[in-house]
């Protein structure tokens, strides 16, 4: 796996952690999230798309490594975590209620999440993510609502 790949699909190296490596990946996304300038829902979207397909790419390169959805791959985090965050009022707040929700989702991964970690390759490492970072936005966005 060429420099680019593992950087991408280990999160900056926050999947190197030796504790809770998704958690780690997270939290790295987060600080992205933090220091991330207010974005428009067009900008949001291409965001959400590229690094979509882009982390699976960089899953897909992981698991060639490392086997099927391996620790040290968290691109599929980052997905998940700005799937949780997108098109919201922007922040830290909201982005710390993000993180929390995102990885009690992640972990549990209710349906069909769960099922997506079948799909080959790539694609089911970050479509399982995708959908636990829907169940977390709406959930976020129903609670802005009340």
């Amino acid at each position: 796996m060429n420099f680019v790949a593992r950087l991408i699909a280990t999160g900056f190296f926050s999947g190197y952690s030796l504790i809770a490596p998704g958690t780690a990946g997270t939290a790295v996304a987060l600080v992205i999230y933090c220091l991330m300038p207010e974005l428009t829902p067009v900008a949001w979207a291409v965001f959400l798309v590229g690094l979509f397909f882009v982390g699976v790419w960089a899953a897909s390169a992981g698991e060639a490594v490392w086997g099927k959805d391996p620790g040290p791959v968290v691109i599929d985090e980052f997905v998940g975590f700005f799937v949780t965050v997108a098109f919201l009022p922007p922040s830290v707040a909201l982005g710390i209620a993000a993180f929390f929700l995102f990885r009690i989702l992640d972990i549990f991964k209710p349906p069909p999440a769960r099922w997506a970690e079948g799909l080959p390759g790539g694609w089911g490492v970050v479509v399982a993510d995708v959908i636990a970072g829907l169940y977390g936005h709406l959930l976020l966005r129903a609670a802005l609502l009340f």
